[in-house]
């Protein structure tokens, strides 16, 4: 089932989420669900908060960039089979010098800003079995991460811009919390007004 994707300006996108209990009711279908949605929108990550859930449950798909002729052949073939499920996910280390990548965010729609982020980290979490993971990845499944991440602890990677570009977002970002904007999936906008 295809969820709306929750926009800008949503209280629940700046919640740090919550633990997941081993009981937590229909995770699978709730995990099966935030895929199906993700590839709607042709996204490569979908945060629980991004569905309305301040949880920590975060999914990537980085396949998109298994073709990108930017990336390094190494980091094509990694791209191109990373396909996981984050629970209860704790970065622990970033290592590296910053370098900048050209995001967006589904929850953001329209909105592309360069945003610095380290190389590589070290995150614990439990994959989709509840199996406790300790991994380590660079470059793009890295960053791809860290956005996701961010989500779980109520940031956004507009957060992460210059004062002066965040002044320039203001009204585009105003904006998208009302409504005003295009984008090809279902979204839930929090200050939208009703239609009677």
């Amino acid at each position: 089932m295809i969820l709306p994707i929750v926009a800008y300006g949503d209280p629940v996108l700046r919640k740090k989420a919550t633990a997941i209990s081993e009981d937590y009711p229909k995770l699978d279908a709730l995990i099966e669900n935030m895929f199906e949605t993700m590839y709607g929108a042709r996204g490569i990550g979908l945060a629980a908060p991004q569905v309305g859930l301040a949880i920590r449950l975060f999914i990537v798909d980085a396949s998109p960039f298994g073709d990108d002729e930017e990336l390094t052949e190494e980091e094509r073939t990694l791209c191109a089979d990373f396909k996981k499920v984050f629970i209860n996910a704790k970065i622990v280390e970033e290592e590296g010098d910053e370098w900048v990548f050209n995001e967006g965010c589904l929850s953001i729609p329209n909105i592309n800003e360069d945003v610095f982020r380290k190389p590589k980290i070290t995150i614990e979490y439990q994959d989709e079995n509840l199996e406790k993971q300790t991994h380590t990845y660079d470059g793009m499944v890295a960053r791809i991460i860290q956005h996701e991440y961010d989500h779980i602890e109520g940031v956004l990677f507009t957060d992460k811009l210059s004062v002066l570009k965040k002044r320039l977002l203001k009204t585009k970002l105003s904006n998208i919390s009302k409504g005003k904007t295009e984008a090809s999936y279902r979204m839930k906008f929090p200050l939208a007004k009703k239609k009677r």
